[in-house]
């Protein structure tokens, strides 16, 4: 199989983690670096923010590790003289499972910062209640024990009850 010996990221895919930054920056009104300090500071003042700030670095830490796979591949790719050879195939299956964690955390990121996204009014919620102190003392529907099946009277040795 000939390959090319050109490899560059085609026009208008754009810096995910750039984007995602911008962001979350104008969500918070603040830079991603003051952002960090603040969460840093005072991890429980705000969960949404500590999340975001968490998903982020898993993000910007996937990015790089995304760099690392392509320029690797990159290298590989110029070596080739004819076929791509095994060791240039397993880089290319490393970039690609970089892209899907890549991808996957910036869904986190991006889920995290739609307040509408499905399930986050439940989330909301959710919060809201436990730092009310609103948590529940029981089940929300009155429940009791199942009734146990009669048996038979048992009898004779070694029964225990």
């Amino acid at each position: 199989m000939p390959i090319r010996k050109e490899f560059s990221v085609p026009d208008g895919i754009e810096d995910v983690v750039g984007v995602l930054t911008e962001q979350i920056e104008r969500r918070f009104e603040m830079s991603m670096d003051e952002l960090t300090a603040a969460v840093d500071a005072a991890p429980d003042a705000n969960p949404e923010a500590t999340d975001i700030v968490k998903w982020h670095g898993l993000l910007t830490e996937s990015q790089a590790a995304l760099g690392r796979a392509e320029d690797d591949l990159l290298a590989a790719l110029q070596r080739q003289h004819s076929e791509v050879d095994d060791p240039t195939l397993d880089l290319a299956h490393r970039v690609n499972a970089a892209v899907t964690t890549r991808d996957g955390r910036a869904l986190v990121v991006r889920w995290l910062l739609d307040p509408d996204a499905p399930g986050k009014k439940d989330l909301a919620a959710e919060r809201l209640a436990r730092l009310n102190g609103g948590s529940r003392r029981g089940p929300a529907v009155p429940t009791s024990a199942p009734a146990r099946p009669a048996t038979a009277p048992a009898t004779g040795r070694g029964v225990l009850r």
